[in-house]
Formats: C-alpha cells, structure tokens, sequence
C-alpha cells in the first residue's frame, strides 16, 4: 500500500522480457500543499495586523489557524480599546496565540472586565493571561471568581489580591480547594498568626502550593528546628523548605560547613535568618570569601550576622568595609563590630560612622557620600 502513496495512476503496458511478460504501472508524484502557502493568511495576519515578527508567527501559526479576519479583528479592537499597548499585545499573543480565536463575548471581555475590576490592568493583566492558558479555558463563574474570592479570604482586599497575582501569576493553576486550602489550615493548627499567612501568600504563593503531605512534613522539620510558629521567621523557613530540594538543600548546607561553621553554627544562622538557605551557591561563596579572606573575620562571626548574606556586596559590603579600614588606619577608631556595622541600616551606619566623622576625614567621607566609593579598594576587595 504504501508504494501507491502520493502517486497518480496512468494506464500501464506491457514489454517483453525474454519469455516473459512484464506488466507495469506508471506513476507520476502529485505533489503534497504547501504547509507555509496553506498557513500563509495566519502568519501575514500574525506579522501586518499584530505585529509579531516572522519567527514568532510561525511559531504561533501552529496554535492557531486563520480563516477570516473577521474574529481577530474585533479581539484586537477590544484588546486596543482596554489601553493593551502594541507590545502588550505582541507578548500576549506569542504567548496565547488561541487568544485571537476566542470569543469575545462570551470569554474574553468578562473575564478582563473581572480582573480590571479588582484593579489590574497594564503589565498586570498582560502578565496573568500569557501565563496561564487556563484562564482562556476556564469557567469565569464556576471557576475564576470562587479562586478569586478564597484568595481574597485570605489576603483581604483587592489590592492584596493583584499582589499576589503580580508575585506568582501561576497560582491560577494551583488546586486551591485540595492543596491551599489544607496547607493554609495546617499552618493555623500551628498557631501561625493570620497576618503572616497572608503575608506568605502574597509574597510566596507557591510555598501554599506545595503537596499537602510534603508541606506538613516541611512544616514538622521547621518546628524540630526552633522555630516558633508565632514568629514571621516561621513561614520564611517554611516557604525556604517547600522551595528546595532536599538535595539542593543538603548541598547548601555542607557549602557552609565547608567555611568552618559547625553543625549548631548552621543550624542557629539558619533560624536567625531562613532566607540565608534562598541565597544562590555563588553569592554565598563570594560573600563568605570576602568576609573571611579580605575581611578577617571568623565562620562564627559570620553565623552570628547571617543577614549579611542579604546585602549587596558591591553595593553594601564593600563600600562600608573600605570606610571603616580608612577610619580605622587612620585612628579614628579603635575598634568596629564589623558584623553589625555590614547589617545596620543606612541611617544608622551613616549617623554612627560618617556624619559622626566628616570633619576629621571630609575627604574619605566625601568620598562615600558622592558613591565613588574608593575605586582602587573596592577593586582590590571583589573576590
């Protein structure tokens, strides 16, 4: 059969062949349609009227076909008529070419005019459709809205619901009913205040999103751990543990080990300041080689203080330490805690060391106050 693929039938004939007879058949190819010629009003659509270029429309053309104009059209006259900015609409329709397709009745305008009025719109709105194909598939009353009004259960207000959105725009796709909702009433059990909770859903929704039963064991290692649950520190180690591999979080551990500190060192660093284990290997070999090398402090200095590993260090650390080696060579300190002078906020790190010092070293201070912040040092400090 499949040597009569593609081929169109002519009446054979037949040659002699020694004794023989053959009888053949012959074939000409037929040639298969153009996939690009058959694509070609979805793609010219996708490039003259929505501004994609030709590789994005290729790309999108295998989404979503064209037949008329007529559909789209009016989609990007609604999406235009919503202040979507030709860039808005360049993203989103990369992104959900079926977006062009839908309808507009029926789908799209309800569900935009839902989310504008929680007060989205701009990027915000851009963002949550192009990130979710399910909200184009989803019911606006059976589906969107009951998520919408958990959500705001918890968060409050419809401000706090955008933020939330804005910080993880995929907690659409989270199964609020068996996974959320769980994991929210485990951590009540705990005693963990609401104030926080909803904290922990509008800066890290996906922590909520975890499996129920890996998020109760998280929750279990963070308690054996000291945490107290009354504490904001609890739901960071928490949203640390649901975050990480228990690989990814062995391997950052022995990272630290490695540096000197003990296993109390970790483990009391890791309760002052759980965001020390969200810190990506390379800042925190680059920090830890500063401090120790550079610097000359102490592994136990460093857990004692394990907010530095928060701050910037060609932004923070840096042009603080080369200030107070210059104060300190110069006499006009004897001595620093160096630990908490890199943690201190700029009021108090400048009221402390630069204003209390700028007529004896106008220079030098001058000179972190105009950010040069002592070029030859800082190039000699970076790891």
């Amino acid at each position: 059969m499949l040597a009569f693929i593609g081929k169109a039938f002519v009446p054979y004939r037949t040659i002699e062949v020694g004794a023989s007879y053959v009888r053949y058949i012959k074939t000409k190819t037929i040639p298969f349609p153009n996939s690009t010629e058959k694509n070609s009003l979805t793609v010219s659509y996708l490039t003259e009227s929505c501004g994609l270029s030709l590789d994005k429309a290729s790309s999108a053309s295998r989404l979503v076909k064209i037949r008329n104009t007529e559909k789209p059209d009016s989609v990007l006259r609604f999406l235009h008529s919503q202040g979507f900015a030709k860039h808005d609409i360049v993203t989103l329709i990369s992104k959900q070419p079926r977006f062009l397709v839908a309808s507009l009745e029926k789908t799209l305008r309800p569900k935009i005019e839902f989310f504008q009025s929680l007060g989205m719109g701009g990027e915000d709105l851009t963002k949550i459709f192009c990130a979710n194909d399910r909200i184009l598939k989803s019911s606006l009353e059976n589906q969107i809205i009951p998520f919408i009004d958990f959500l705001k259960g918890i968060v409050g207000t419809n401000e706090n619901v955008v933020i939330t959105l804005r910080h993880s725009s995929r907690v659409f796709n989270a199964q609020f009913v068996k996974v959320m909702m769980p994991n929210i009433s485990n951590l009540r059990e705990q005693g963990v205040p609401e104030g926080h909770i909803r904290r922990l859903m509008m800066c890290y929704p996906r922590s909520l999103m975890f499996r129920v039963d890996l998020f109760e064991e998280a929750v279990n290692e963070v308690k054996a751990m000291g945490f107290d649950p009354a504490r904001k520190s609890f739901v960071w180690a928490v949203r640390t543990k649901t975050c990480m591999s228990k690989a990814n979080w062995e391997k950052k551990k022995e990272l630290l080990l490695g540096y000197g500190w003990s296993e109390g060192e970790f483990q009391s660093a890791f309760v002052l300041q759980p965001n020390l284990m969200a810190t990506s290997d390379r800042k925190i070999m680059k920090v830890m080689d500063f401090l120790l090398t550079i610097v000359g402090l102490n592994p136990l200095d460093v857990a004692v203080y394990p907010n530095i590993f928060l701050c910037s260090l060609e932004g923070r650390l840096i042009p603080r330490w080369s200030l107070l080696k210059i104060l300190m060579s110069e006499g006009l300190i004897k001595h620093a805690d160096l630990g908490c002078a890199f943690i201190v906020n700029n009021n108090y790190f400048e009221k402390k060391y630069v204003i209390e010092y700028e007529k004896n070293a106008p220079e030098i201070i001058k000179a972190y106050q105009d950010g040069t912040r002592f070029k030859g040092l800082v190039a000699d400090c970076k790891t």
